[in-house]
């Protein structure tokens, strides 16, 4: 806290070769119109100009400070590396991928909301990827915003499949929730975001801020892109349900949810096994429905692999689809190497 009470806020961006982006992610930060915030770019032994850029900008802003990696951390050890460093007296924690940035107003909306109900541990807001307005998929009534017991939004998010939670660029964290838990992500999911925020709404309410207040950039790098190669949303979502559905849902209400999210995700494990994605591809479902708690079936799968054949066959504009989206996946997974 200052002397004028407004509480610290610590962003923190991990970064890897994120060097074409960086400079507009960190003016976004010196741009916020609240002011009393320390910014850490924790960077993981990159190799093109990222660090030098984030050195410049240090040194430019004293609230700006670099923290090298001694070694390369795979995507989630480095966020929760990253996650490590937020100053000890900070009240809230804004993580910033260092393709992303952040509106001006962002960080004075998102403590507002924070500020003003104090059991709330987990803000997000909306944000943008261009044209189109993302996460905003909570009802509201022209409200500004949302505020729930984190139990309301996880079954919400778990029963309707309404993904509010966004990315960590869109979200604000309680930081004394950030300290107790090491680490704060799961190594174990590629989508480890996800999980977080059932794990958080454990222990504290949920708000949503109506209000485009980041954008959140797509491109052929970027962490999202890489893992559509691997469809590693749908084992992901699963994942968290498998994990945490019985803490928010009845057993009436989680087993018919388990089986929906499995049915879809062998939906999407059938399109791999046409496109004939590799062994990188089969040996991460196979770790990821074993941590399910529901191995790979090979029955199963060739049910799937029959359906989605006759659908496409049915449909000869959803098969010209299906080859045009084969190629592009090709392309994907020969840019994440």
């Amino acid at each position: 806290m200052t002397a004028s009470g407004a509480p610290l806020v610590s962003v923190v961006t991990p970064v890897y070769n994120g060097g074409e982006y960086l400079r507009e992610c960190i003016e976004s930060v010196r741009a916020q119109t609240y002011t009393n915030w320390r910014y850490t770019i924790v960077n993981n032994c990159s190799t093109d100009d990222t660090l030098p850029i984030a050195l410049h900008y240090a040194k430019l802003d004293g609230r700006i400070r670099v923290v090298s990696s001694p070694a390369f951390l795979d995507i989630i050890d480095n966020h929760n590396h990253a996650l490590t460093q937020i100053e000890s007296e900070s009240r809230y924690c804004k993580p910033l991928m260092a393709d992303d940035w952040l509106y001006p107003e962002c960080l004075e909306r998102l403590i507002a909301c924070a500020a003003a109900n104090p059991n709330v541990g987990l803000v997000c807001a909306s944000a943008t990827s261009g044209t189109k307005v993302l996460f905003d998929q909570l009802p509201h009534q022209d409200a500004a915003v949302t505020v729930m017991s984190g139990r309301e939004a996880a079954r919400l998010a778990l029963l309707e499949d309404r993904y509010f939670f966004g990315s960590p660029t869109t979200s604000l964290i309680r930081s004394d929730l950030i300290r107790k838990r090491a680490p704060f992500y799961n190594p174990e999911n590629l989508q480890a975001d996800e999980e977080s925020c059932y794990d958080l709404l454990r222990e504290c309410d949920f708000a949503f801020v109506h209000q485009v207040l980041s954008y959140v950039r797509m491109h052929s790098r970027s962490h999202t892109s890489a893992n559509y190669y691997l469809f590693s949303l749908a084992s992901c979502h699963t994942y968290a349900l498998a994990k945490y559905g019985r803490t928010y849902l009845s057993e009436a209400e989680f087993q018919p949810r388990l089986q929906q999210r499995l049915r879809e995700y062998y939906a999407r494990l059938a399109l791999g096994a046409v496109e004939r994605r590799g062994n990188e591809f089969w040996a991460f479902h196979r770790r990821m429905l074993q941590l399910i708690g529901a191995p790979l079936e090979r029955a199963r799968l060739a049910r799937a692999v029959a359906a989605h054949v006759l659908r496409k066959l049915a449909s000869p504009a959803a098969l010209a689809r299906s080859l045009s989206e084969r190629i592009a996946a090709r392309s994907r997974g020969t840019a994440r190497r």
